[in-house]
């Protein structure tokens, strides 16, 4: 099996533009085109992987550029490496090139795609298949005014979306108006409040209370506040009773030791673009060894990023929430294959691999 995995024998990548539907407003930035990278891997036995790097600069302060700058070397240094090493192959890119884990992530889907393509599994079956089965997905409404807001909402409630993440941390009074206008106008949803930073304790607090006051259902506090807040966290859920997530707190392993040691969370939200693959298992398997639950999300990713994470899903269990819903924000699909949406349920795939496939561009770069 070993010598059949193939080595890696040429990296392809490229620059991809997909426009967003609606300006994806959040706390600290706004992006109106998704700024990709896709890759392609193929081993000496012939088979081909792919992968995406979605940088998403007001978060991880990762640029396209700084990507495509980064994979240069990266693909150089995995060339002739074993595809069945992907973990090695992870920590190898990990030393080499900390800073730039969407980089990472990119390149080490498309090398773990490519090995289950040539192991002839689906790539949730890697991680275990621990619960392969259609999961709800929330959908994200991004900062926008009340009228907008409630057009949004409206269409995804139409289409059976019931848990709303609602973006927040600008104006305190501003969010509580806009989540009762929804929670007014749609019965039976119910919120997570991702704050991106945004927030102050007290703010958080008293965007907390209002929800409370018009009867609203929260189910989750996503990182009010700044990262390295880990206090304000702590106290936002005793205070509250909500529970808490910590999002851009958790970059690495040794974050999410940290945020479980000072009691600052609830759950963890898994992102492969912040960590790259091989440590988001880790940092999954900590967590749920912590007793602390499982949140997964994304940058603004297609179905290549996104199916990966929802491989993590569906081999290693124990997601509660899943906020995978990038893909339906983008105003077209690039990806063939792979999972699917039936609405708000994400289905999974039974072919190996990511069983996805995408065109190369022009403006492609071949390393081997």
């Amino acid at each position: 099996m070993h010598d059949m995995s193939g080595t890696i024998r040429r990296v392809e990548f490229w620059p991809i533009d997909i426009p967003i539907t609606d300006p994806f407003v959040v706390a600290t930035g706004a992006r109106t085109v998704a700024e990709n990278v896709f890759l392609r891997v193929t081993l000496t036995n012939g088979a081909q992987g792919y992968g995406e790097a979605a940088p998403f600069p007001e978060v991880g302060g990762e640029t396209r550029e700084s990507c495509l700058f980064a994979l240069h070397e990266l693909s150089k240094a995995v060339l002739g490496r074993s595809a069945a090493g992907y973990k090695e192959v992870g920590h190898l890119l990990s030393e080499q090139a900390l800073t730039y884990p969407a980089a990472r992530c990119g390149l080490e889907t498309a090398v773990i795609d490519a090995y289950c393509r040539a192991s002839n599994i689906p790539m949730w079956q890697l991680w275990g298949g621990a619960d392969v089965r259609a999961r709800e997905t929330d959908i994200t409404i991004p900062i926008a005014d009340i009228d907008k807001t409630v057009a949004l909402a409206r269409g995804w409630y139409a289409k059976g979306f019931r848990l709303f993440k609602m973006k927040v941390g600008k104006d305190v009074e501003s969010d509580i108006r806009r989540l009762e206008a929804v929670h007014r106008a749609f019965p039976g949803i119910s919120f997570i409040g991702d704050g991106n930073q945004g927030f102050s304790r007290q703010d958080c607090l008293t965007f907390a209370q209002g929800v409370k006051n018009f009867g609203g259902t929260m189910v989750l506090l996503e990182q009010p506040v700044v990262r390295d807040d880990l206090d304000s966290m702590a106290a936002i859920r005793r205070e509250t009773g909500i529970p808490v997530a910590a999002d851009e707190s958790v970059r690495s392993l040794a974050d999410a030791q940290e945020v479980v040691g000072r009691g600052a969370a609830d759950y963890i939200n898994i992102k492969i673009m912040k960590t790259g693959v091989v440590e988001a298992v880790e940092i999954a398997s900590f967590t749920k060894a912590s007793g602390l639950k499982l949140m997964i999300g994304g940058m603004v990713e297609t179905r290549i990023a996104m199916g990966c994470s929802f491989s993590l899903v569906l081999g290693l269990g124990s997601f509660e929430v899943l906020d995978l819903d990038t893909p339906l924000l983008l105003a077209g699909d690039p990806v063939t294959g792979g999972y699917r949406y039936d609405d708000s349920r994400l289905q999974p795939w039974l072919r190996p691999g990511l069983d996805m496939t995408t065109a190369l561009s022009p403006n492609t770069t071949t390393i081997e």
